[in-house]
């Protein structure tokens, strides 16, 4: 094949899907594209600019305001990291207020509809693994390779909370799995583009693997 393949990688979050595919995205020459950062960059704006006096996103606010919005990835030693209207927002993304408001923004149809064509256009010309949760079969339903990555909630909260405690948030256990709970729900139970395996995606539970057998094993299943 003289294209680059395109590879949509689904799944649950912290599951790893962004580190994992930013490895296979290194390991063959392609562009990693991380669209959950694309609604952490909408959720970002909303918690800055579309608060009502109850310190919450108004969505009918954010829904007028989506003409301000210009996200766009820009390369920084071989990643690609989210600018909003010219403004580095890679850290401010991944804060804890982020994630505890992204599920409600991406649940949106309009934001959905706002995102879609971006999306496909990043992935036009090939070379590129992209993930997120509605990749396979949505944005990219003719992708080359799909794969939906899932892991128990136990591990899965584990994993996160590891992470926040690196990033020094004091955060107990207990509090990321019901964080997680919450998500998974919202995620998988919108009307619009739910969580789900395509029916043609390759499931990989990596519940009991690391990220080097979980990428091990995506890679198996890509012919060279």
């Amino acid at each position: 094949m003289n294209k680059k393949p395109v590879i949509a990688i689904d799944g649950f979050s912290s599951t790893g899907k962004s580190s994992i595919s930013k490895k296979i995205a290194k390991k063959l020459d392609l562009i990693h594209i991380d669209t959950g950062a694309l609604y952490r960059g909408i959720t970002f704006f909303a918690l800055e600019n579309c608060l009502n006096d109850q310190q919450e996103i108004d969505i009918k606010s954010l829904f007028s305001k989506l003409n301000e919005i210009h996200l766009e990835f820009r390369p920084n030693h071989q990643v690609l990291e989210l600018y909003l209207n010219g403004k580095n927002i890679n850290k401010e993304i991944r804060e804890l207020r982020v994630s505890n408001n992204v599920s409600i923004v991406a649940k949106q149809p309009e934001i959905r509809d706002f995102l879609l064509d971006f999306q496909r256009n990043l992935a036009q010309k090939g070379g590129v693994i992209m993930d997120g949760r509605d990749i396979g079969t949505v944005i990219l339903p003719n992708a080359d390779y799909k794969f939906f990555i899932t892991a128990s909630p136990e591990e899965r909260a584990k994993r996160r909370h590891l992470e926040l405690q690196h990033s020094g948030v004091d955060i107990s256990r207990e509090e990321v799995y019901e964080n997680l709970k919450t998500r998974d729900k919202i995620d998988s139970e919108r009307a619009v583009a739910p969580l789900k395996k395509a029916d043609d995606a390759i499931l990989i539970d990596n519940t009991l693997l690391n990220k080097e057998e979980t990428i091990a094993l995506i890679l198996s299943h890509i012919s060279k």
